[in-house]
């Protein structure tokens, strides 16, 4: 996007007031969203997201700035602007940078600007018109999908130039059951790292479609939930979410290295169940939150969390790295060039045990089954969190027995790790996306099946019984 040439004079620009490292991060990413609902096209939206954001660190106070200006004017006058905010000498400056190269692990087949529009809307009216001739509850049958060709090109004062080229993709199915007692949705969005051909050879589509209106019909005529303390099995895919939002998060730099953290201080002590691993893995092949380097130039890697119950690893960036004392692990992460990097997840799941969801299942006298889990909310110092259960069910005598609705799940991340006492051996993960200081991140969330002891679970239908 820009020569060397002028990255050579605008990091040298950023060092002239005394700062000890600065970084030029720019982005062009041309993003797609199509929106269909029942067999008809209602939206379809194109732009362009381009610009840079420039970073000076100086020992452990950062500035930032970005502009969509990326001439040679614009970036050294942000450049200069920013270096306002030191008052000291150089200690360093840049002679010539070096590219550095990467490993690519979303190689795309079909490449997504060959693809034109209509095959990818071809694919989701049939998807559409699947959900709405499931059943006559479903009065409303959304497809909404994405895509972008974010191209990142890196400079810093280290004398290094990196640059990545992510396309992503994805569909979300979200079906809307009307019935007498009001009306119900189900939710399902799959998506991955790479090319048109995860629609076409690695995953069905339809079947999802058809697995969404199922959720929302048989929600829609489901009893609302009992409440209280109970032992409850959480699904596989999405339901790593809690681990992801009441875990993951406290084990980011970004709180870790603040001491604002549940899990601050805590490296090598016990804070899981001894059959608790938990993985960040931005290596996995075509994965949704993958990525080949940070938004730092630093290599994507697979970091081992917790193994066995023990605290090995937290996610680190730069910035925090320096507060901690510690290397990057690859998690400087960053929605778009307006967002300073800091430490955030990729794709990041409990592994699997040794358990199969039915002897965990069977294993429940009376309890509740959450199947899949939707929004909720935590509080990251202390991973205090409440999660609306979007398919749940209560378990008799060992067996799945009547749908629930209005399902919550309330504890704290602390709590919940030391409290699972089985773990399945069906390990899957799902599509999301995460908001945080540096904005809103694709990523994958997951685990196999898994048994907390005892859970707070909220609801409207009287005590388990």
């Amino acid at each position: 996007m820009i020569s060397k040439n002028l990255a050579v004079q605008v990091l040298n620009a950023g060092l002239a007031t005394g700062a000890d490292f600065v970084e030029i991060f720019l982005e062009e990413n041309p993003l797609l969203s199509i929106q269909v609902e029942n067999g008809h096209v209602k939206e379809i939206n194109s732009s362009l997201q381009y610009g840079a954001g420039i970073r000076l660190l100086k020992d452990l106070q950062s500035v930032y700035g970005s502009t969509s200006d990326v001439s040679r004017k614009g970036l050294l006058k942000l450049a200069s602007q920013l270096a306002a905010s030191f008052s000291g000498p150089a200690i360093k400056s840049v002679d010539k940078i070096t590219k550095k190269r990467n490993h690519n692990y979303y190689p795309a087949e079909k490449r997504l600007d060959y693809i034109p529009n209509q095959e990818k809307i071809k694919l989701m009216k049939e998807c559409s018109n699947l959900m709405s001739e499931y059943d006559p509850s479903i009065k409303i049958a959304r497809v909404f999908f994405s895509e972008s060709i974010q191209k990142v090109t890196i400079y810093n004062s280290d004398g290094f130039h990196f640059e990545d080229t992510r396309p992503r993709l994805r569909m979300f199915f979200l079906p809307i059951a009307v019935g007498p007692n009001g009306m119900e949705t189900g939710g399902e969005g799959p998506g991955a790292t790479g090319g048109w051909e995860f629609f076409t050879d690695v995953h069905d589509a339809k079947n999802t479609a058809l697995r969404a209106a199922e959720q929302a019909v048989r929600t829609l005529n489901a009893k609302e939930c009992p409440s209280g303390k109970m032992p409850v099995v959480i699904g596989n895919g999405f339901g790593g979410v809690i681990f992801h939002e009441a875990c993951g998060h406290s084990l980011e730099a970004t709180s870790v290295a603040r001491g604002i953290s549940v899990f601050s201080n805590k490296k090598g002590q016990q804070i899981a169940s001894p059959l608790v691993t938990a993985i960040d893995d931005g290596t996995i092949d075509k994965a949704w939150g993958s990525i080949n380097i940070d938004d730092e130039g630093h290599p994507s890697q697979k970091n081992v969390l917790i193994k066995n119950g023990i605290l090995t690893s937290y996610m680190i960036d730069r910035l925090n790295g320096r507060r901690m004392g510690a290397v990057s692990t690859g998690s400087g992460r960053r929605q778009n060039y307006s967002y300073e990097p800091t430490s955030r997840m990729t794709n990041t799941y409990i592994d699997n045990g040794k358990s199969t969801p039915e002897e965990i299942i069977s294993s429940v006298k009376l309890g509740l089954y959450a199947k899949s889990l939707g929004g909720g909310s935590v509080n990251p110092a202390t991973g205090e969190f409440n999660f609306a259960c979007s398919e749940a069910y209560i378990i008799r005598e060992g067996k799945v027995a009547e749908p629930v609705k209005g399902a919550t799940l309330i504890g704290s991340g602390e709590d919940i790790l030391k409290n699972i006492t089985m773990v399945g051996n069906d390990l899957k993960r799902a599509q999301g996306m995460c908001g945080s200081v540096s904005g809103s991140i694709p990523v994958d969330v997951g685990q196999p099946t898994i048994l907390v002891s005892e859970i707070t679970v909220g609801g409207r239908g009287g005590k388990l019984q």
